[in-house]
C-alpha cells in the first residue's frame, strides 16, 4: 500500500468515526472466508457498517481525529481488526452475540467499545452491550412512569432525539425529570369557592 492509499485509508475512517457516536474493535482472526461473508450479511441487515483496516491505520485516525478522546482504544488494537459502526449503541453486540452462537465459536471477539464517548474494553462488556438501553428506550421508559402534562414535555424531547439530537441519555433524563419534580413542587393555586346567596328571611306573621 502507497503512502497515498494510507493516507486516503485513514481520511475514510476518520470520516466513520465523525459520523457515529458508537464503534466496535473486533477481533475477526481465523474466521473463514465465508464466514466474514455472513457476518458482513448481518451487518447489513442491520443497518450497521463494518470495515476491517490495518491497527496503525486505526490509531492515525482516532489521533488525528483526538488522541486524548480515544486514548483509551489504542491497547485493543491488535492482530485482525474489524470495525462496526452503528446509530444503535448494542446492535453490534447482538450481532456478535448471535454469530457466535450460530457458527459455535468465539470469534468475533469484542476488544473494545466507543458508546456515545464511554469506553468498554474486553470481551467480558459483551452481554452488558446487548443489554443497554438506547435513547428512545430511555425516554420511553420514563414516559411510562411520568404523569401527563409531562409527558408532552418527553414526547417533544422523543421527537428532538429521533431528528438527530446530540444529546446524550443522561441529559435527556435528566431534563425529564428536572421538569416533573418542577410540576410536582409547583404550589397548587385553589380557585376560590363562591358563597352561596343569602336565604331570604320568611316574612312574619300579620305583617
Amino acid at each position: 500500500m502507497t503512502k497515498d492509499q494510507k493516507n486516503e485509508v485513514i481520511e475514510i475512517l476518520k470520516e466513520k468515526f465523525n459520523q457515529y457516536n458508537n464503534f466496535y474493535i473486533t477481533d475477526t482472526e481465523s474466521l473463514s472466508v465465508e464466514q466474514i461473508s455472513n457476518l458482513r450479511r448481518s451487518c447489513f441487515n442491520k443497518q450497521v457498517e463494518m470495515k476491517v483496516a490495518k491497527n496503525t491505520l486505526i490509531r492515525k485516525a482516532l489521533e488525528g481525529l483526538d488522541s486524548e478522546k480515544y486514548a483509551g482504544l489504542f491497547d485493543s488494537l491488535n492482530n485482525v481488526t474489524a470495525l462496526m459502526f452503528s446509530e444503535n449503541p448494542k446492535d453490534p453486540a447482538v450481532i456478535i452475540s448471535a454469530f457466535r452462537k450460530a457458527s459455535a465459536g468465539e470469534r468475533p471477539t469484542l476488544k473494545a467499545a466507543f458508546i456515545n464517548g464511554d469506553i468498554f474494553v474486553g470481551d467480558n462488556s459483551l452481554v452488558a452491550l446487548t443489554n443497554i438501553k438506547t435513547k428512545n428506550e430511555l425516554i420511553g421508559e420514563v414516559i411510562g412512569l411520568l404523569q401527563s402534562p409531562a409527558k408532552r414535555v418527553i414526547a417533544a424531547l422523543l421527537n428532538h432525539a429521533e431528528n438527530g439530537s446530540s444529546a446524550t441519555e443522561t441529559e435527556v433524563v435528566a431534563a425529564a425529570v428536572e421538569v416533573a419534580v418542577a410540576e410536582a413542587e409547583a404550589p397548587v393555586v385553589e380557585a376560590p369557592v363562591a358563597e352561596a346567596p343569602a336565604a331570604e328571611a320568611a316574612p312574619e306573621e300579620g305583617a
